[in-house]
């Protein structure tokens, strides 16, 4: 085996820590000797020590990382405790087991790993040296429990040919506007792949009017405590858990991991900025902990914590997964008390709006970015990331257009040096996938929007929410005939997108819940698109 990260343990380490059980291999599931939680098991373990489940995520050709968590009071209010656990106690040891059947008979792989007490007891396992483009199954165990089984699997080997990538597109879940039916249904569908596009939980907390379900403290999450907790509570519900167990994921964030429209070092509420940072500094140690992400590419660090990365899968597609909140300029014209976050504005009253010196990537990631599309191989090229990249002209008074700081709008020179470069670099077949605007979008992109006959250079498919409230319908429709590049748009339906992607061409599906406030959803296509390899924009399907 080939392992990666703090998390795997070497034979060194593990008789160093008195775990004899790894200098021989495992043929069984045995206590693990000298284990702190094994041979001596706190109190709180006689609780399930795995209510928040498992996951995997980050595929490599050649394996994935594997991710639970130890959480056997899993809402705990004590700081010192997370997930019922005494940070005291120390790294504690669980096994593993890697197989090739779903029935977990064929084991090809049996091991030790940490789960980490500065991490909330944690576990991010990277795990190599398995065979590419195929399925796996997992799971951890102590002496006493095991975890359920979830389903990862490898990339192809690069430059091999793939027939067929099936993949699904979520984000948005506020768990108080509703139940995660969509997670449920996408799980149903077991797709190959998830991307996560943001906010994968919500800080906040509605106190001003009727919910679906609260949040289990009721107070807005800004601590780490409060992070933990939040996260927990999310991972603890059932649909959620069941579609991390059934496929691998591709995680970025937006904002409400942190705290609603902030942009890089700044709070939306002008909040002092060494505050904000200890917050934000919380917040992203929250997602690493509940994330199956790569340690030795995502640690928290010091100055922030790194998520952008690039995956290939053989020859047929390379995701490139941004970050666009890390590193992004504070938005333009940031004047207290209210305009902080979001809020409307043109080039004649706030002239910082144009200038090319602002970004919404940061220079290094927009240089990895322009980087990873020139040189691409792949017949198909996605970008993952987190809000509306389309202009939207609303129908205020005025020749001037109105632009909403916190979506690509706000950043629109950073846009064109996107577009720019995605046309003259001629990247075969370039789609965006982005999340935030809690509506179904499917947009040309072009390099110059003011031209209706532009060429096309590029197709936008924006996901809806699985749970949170849409944008007023009627308002943004009467907006369309002054958006010729927006060929649909629905904010009334929640949901998610479901795609198949083949050599030829990639087919994409609008899939809209029945009603999140119902536990038992049922689903249906909205909308279906097509893209034909070689071909810039989407058909109806």
């Amino acid at each position: 085996m080939r392992a990666r990260g703090r998390a795997a343990l070497t034979r060194r380490r593990a008789l160093k820590l008195g775990l004899g059980a790894l200098a021989q291999p495992i043929v069984a599931a045995p206590a693990i000797a000298g284990s702190r939680l094994l041979a001596t098991p706190p109190t709180a373990l006689k609780n399930d020590p795995f209510p928040l489940g498992v996951a995997s995520g980050d595929p490599q050709p050649d394996g994935f990382v594997l991710w639970t968590r130890l959480a056997p009071d899993p809402l705990t209010e004590d700081s010192a405790t997370p997930g019922g656990l005494a940070v005291r106690t120390g790294d504690i040891a669980l096994q593993y087991e890697i197989a090739a059947d779903p029935d977990m008979r064929r084991i090809v792989r049996r091991g030790l790993t940490l789960a980490e007490a500065d991490f909330a007891y944690a576990v991010h396992l990277e795990v190599g040296g398995l065979a590419p483009g195929r399925p796996y199954w997992y799971r951890f165990m102590t002496d006493s429990a095991a975890s359920a089984i979830g389903c990862a699997r490898t990339a192809p080997a690069p430059g091999d040919g793939l027939d067929r990538l099936r993949f699904g597109v979520v984000c948005c879940s506020n768990y108080e506007q509703g139940y995660f039916s969509a997670y449920r249904h996408l799980a149903e569908e077991t797709p190959d792949l998830v991307l996560f596009l943001g906010d994968y939980i919500y800080e906040t907390a509605d106190l001003s009017r009727p919910v679906v379900r609260h949040h289990s403290d009721g107070t807005v999450a800004d601590s780490l405590l409060g992070y933990r907790n939040r996260y927990a509570q999310y991972r603890l519900d059932p649909d959620l858990r069941a579609l991390h167990a059934a496929a691998p994921c591709l995680m970025i964030w937006d904002d409400h991991e942190v705290e609603n429209d902030y942009a890089g070092r700044w709070s939306a509420v002008f909040e002092d900025p060494a505050r904000f940072l200890a917050r934000r500094a919380a917040a992203y140690q929250a997602f690493y902990e509940h994330m199956p992400v790569r340690p030795s590419l995502c640690r928290p660090q010091p100055g922030g914590m790194r998520i952008y990365d690039r995956f290939d899968y053989g020859d047929l597609v390379t995701f490139n997964m941004l970050d666009g909140r890390q590193y992004r300029s504070r938005e333009a014209c940031a004047v207290p008390p209210g305009n902080g976050g979001g809020h409307i504005v043109t080039a004649a009253q706030c002239p910082e709006l144009i200038d090319p010196a602002r970004s919404m990537l940061g220079a290094a990631q927009e240089e990895w970015l322009y980087d990873g599309l020139a040189t691409s191989r792949s017949k198909w090229n996605i970008i993952g990331q987190n809000v509306l990249m389309a202009p939207l002209r609303d129908n205020r008074p005025g020749a001037e257009a109105h632009a909403w700081t916190d979506s690509w709008d706000g950043y629109p020179a950073c846009r064109t040096r996107l577009l720019n470069h995605v046309a003259q670099s001629g990247v075969a077949n370039p789609v965006v996938l982005s999340g935030d605007n809690h509506a179904f979008w499917n947009n040309d992109l072009k390099r110059d929007f003011t031209d209706p006959a532009a060429p096309t250079i590029a197709t936008e498919f924006v996901c809806t929410s699985v749970t949170s409230y849409g944008p007023p319908y009627d308002l943004f429709s009467s907006w369309l005939p002054n958006n010729p590049h927006v060929r649909f748009f629905e904010s009334r339906k929640r949901g998610y997108i479901s795609a198949e992607l083949t050599p030829e061409r990639l087919t994409t599906r609008f899939q809209a819940i029945s009603n999140a406030a119902d536990r038992a959803a049922t689903v249906d296509t909205l909308a279906s698109f097509v893209i034909e390899n070689g071909r810039k924009g989407a058909v109806a399907a």
